[in-house]
């Protein structure tokens, strides 16, 4: 288990308490560039393993991300997972749930959109929202959130038992370093689609959005689907977590590659009468040239 795993894994049956957690965290990192390099190692060997587990076929991956807002869902997608092959790779985004979604239960929508064997699928925002955004506005109550807590965790094992690996992460900032992404938002015309009318509204809520993340982080993170909370102030850092820890995941699922559907040996012969017949033909055509 690498140190990344180990420290900021949240162990089952654990209480939670995200003030023990530093957002400022970068552990022994006091070199940005240092952590970028072993960033930019990790992608490369990630996406040799993504292209293992596709050719497999027999296992999957899912990656849960939350945050609060401006906490840096898109950035990590874009800097840990942007070496995948996209033919086995997909981000999956949960938006305010539909009418239609909204007359199911609140897990309807999720089951149809997990990874397929041999796929990892990303999940910017989830099911977790259900007991999230609903708890701190009190769309639920609170005997509606003790359920979800157990249907969440019954829906976890259900695809861990089928062969899907899951890994969920909290990306950790404090209010301070919100606001300071919020502000330079408004800087940056590239960022402005960004930008909701929910953004500072929702702030004032804080307290509660960390007490709801406290409760779920508790009571959901198990040996089938472990919770890790990622400093996240410093997005280089957050970056290397994130990369650290999915490559121990894909390391420890023993990904075998298929045996070959043809026979090698025959292939090889063939191969090679191939390559000895296109080498006559060139020569024969340059000869031809000279006249």
């Amino acid at each position: 288990m690498n140190r990344f795993y180990k420290k900021y894994i949240v162990p089952p049956d654990t209480r939670v308490s995200l003030a023990k957690y530093d957002p400022d965290d970068t552990l022994d990192f006091k070199d940005k560039e240092a952590g970028l390099e072993l960033l930019a190692a990790n992608n490369r060997r990630i996406a040799r393993l993504q292209n293992d587990l596709y050719s497999e076929g027999k296992q999957s991956l899912l990656i849960v991300l939350q945050a609060l807002d401006a906490g840096g869902k898109d950035g990590t997608i874009n800097n840990v997972f942007a070496a995948m092959n996209p033919q086995g790779c997909r981000v999956q985004s949960f938006k305010t749930p539909t009418r239609i979604e909204q007359s199911h239960d609140f897990l309807w929508r999720v089951h149809a959109v997990a990874p397929q064997k041999g796929e990892i699928v990303i999940f910017n925002r989830s099911y977790y929202e259900a007991v999230l955004v609903e708890r701190v506005h009190k769309f639920a109550t609170p005997a509606e959130l003790d359920r979800r807590y157990l249907e969440i965790n019954r829906f976890e094992e259900l695809l861990a038992g089928s062969g899907t690996k899951i890994v969920k992460f909290y990306l950790h900032i404090d209010k301070d370093e919100q606001l300071r992404r919020f502000v330079r938002r408004l800087k940056r015309p590239e960022k402005h689609w960004k930008i909701s009318s929910n953004d500072y509204p929702e702030r004032q809520f804080w307290d509660q959005y960390i007490e709801a993340f406290e409760i779920a982080l508790s009571r959901c993170s198990t040996k089938a689907a472990p919770w890790f909370v990622v400093p996240a102030n410093h997005k280089w850092f957050r970056n290397l977590v994130v990369s650290q820890i999915l490559l121990q995941t894909l390391e420890s699922m023993n990904i075998e590659l298929p045996a070959p559907s043809v026979d090698l040996q025959e292939t090889r012969r063939l191969a090679a009468i191939e390559l000895s017949r296109q080498r006559h033909e060139k020569k024969r055509l340059k000869l031809k040239a000279r006249g």
